[in-house]
């Protein structure tokens, strides 16, 4: 779980924020007349006395020292425009007001991850229903992940049978091309591998039941991401070290996140937290490899690496199908070699 530093002189207020970020947040109280003693995290709450000038100049040294990706949220009275000067002239990413609501402060912490939903590519316009019901999805998917509210399992489970309905009418090649369109690049890979996941199930022969759960596995499968800063996800090139450890931890954030919603079926949370595994336990996040590794996770592991490799990005175009294809092969003993030749199928209508 992510920590966040509450910086502030009440462990009072410090508790009551650790309440309303159950299960989001690890909530530790720093006293402000402590601060400088540690670098600051990557999110850290501050609520300062205003009037303390001293302890406002040493506050504005140390936020200086913030990660790069650092979120520093001031709490201020709204009805003072000088606190909320105040607090921007100290380096605030974010100002939130008291009483403090959760759902406010946590748009404030992720950038509001709901943004990258905000500009549809009219999928539904175009009329490519099922392409507009799984955006749709990912949005609420997106947004209740970062806020901390419950998942819709109805409204995502309505909208899989959409995209298996797209993918039977239409064929993978034109949802690749369709879904291609999506300006974020988050987005754009989970809607490519839901669309993989649906026709990899078509082309096994498995029925419409099986086919919609793998729709709803390639919505969920990266759900975690909303908890990573779009700077990293949306990032216009390679991800650094530092920056692809931080995406590295999606699998767990997603995890976190499905394990209080109700109505999915426990192989979704297996598939959130283990589709970067590989059968040589080379993977992440828990190394696991061989039997402790699911079909249906497998499955989507394919899928995944696949859809990732159909991505257009701005530093360079997508691969070709059939390329895609041969970059799976080379991968041996990562993948399941029985599932890599049967995905042979795929690749022929992905083109």
């Amino acid at each position: 779980m992510n920590r966040l530093s509450f910086i502030g002189n009440s462990t009072l207020d410090a508790e009551r924020l650790r309440r309303l970020l159950t299960g989001v947040f690890d909530v530790q109280f720093v006293e402000l007349a402590r601060v400088g003693g540690e670098r600051p995290d990557r999110f850290t709450v501050i609520a300062p006395d205003y009037d303390d000038a001293p302890s406002l100049i040493k506050l504005r040294q140390w936020i200086k020292l913030r990660p790069k990706d650092g979120r520093m949220v001031f709490v201020t009275r709204a009805e003072s425009r000088v606190e909320n000067a105040q607090a921007h002239a100290l380096g605030a990413t974010g100002v939130v007001h008291r009483p403090i609501d959760s759902a406010e402060l946590l748009e404030k912490l992720w950038d509001d991850i709901a943004v990258l939903g905000d500009t549809t590519p009219g999928f539904g316009a175009l009329g490519h229903q099922g392409a507009a019901a799984a955006q749709d999805s990912l949005r609420d998917i997106f947004s209740a992940a970062s806020l901390g509210d419950a998942l819709k399992a109805t409204a995502i489970e309505s909208a899989g049978a959409a995209v298996v309905n797209d993918i039977e009418a239409n064929g993978l090649s034109t949802w690749i091309e369709t879904v291609r369109s999506h300006h974020s690049q988050t987005y754009q890979h989970c809607l490519l591998v839901t669309g993989v996941a649906v026709a990899f199930g078509q082309h096994l022969g498995v029925g419409s039941a099986d086919r919609k759960r793998l729709s709803i596995a390639g919505m969920l499968h990266d759900l975690g991401k909303a908890r990573i800063p779009i700077s990293i996800l949306e990032k216009p090139g390679p991800l650094d070290q530092d920056e692809l450890a931080i995406m590295r931890k999606h699998p767990e954030y997603g995890a976190e996140a499905l394990k209080t919603a109700e109505g999915f079926q426990p192989e979704m949370l297996e598939i959130v937290l283990h589709h970067h595994e590989y059968l040589d336990g080379s993977g992440y996040p828990h190394g696991i490899g061989g039997n402790e590794i699911p079909d249906l996770v497998r499955m989507m592991t394919v899928a995944d690496i696949y859809g990732a490799l159909l991505e257009r990005r701005s530093y360079k175009p997508p691969m070709s199908p059939q390329k895609a294809y041969d970059i799976l092969l080379s991968m041996g003993p990562k993948l399941d070699a029985a599932l890599v030749r049967a995905f042979a199928s795929v690749t022929k209508v992905a083109a």
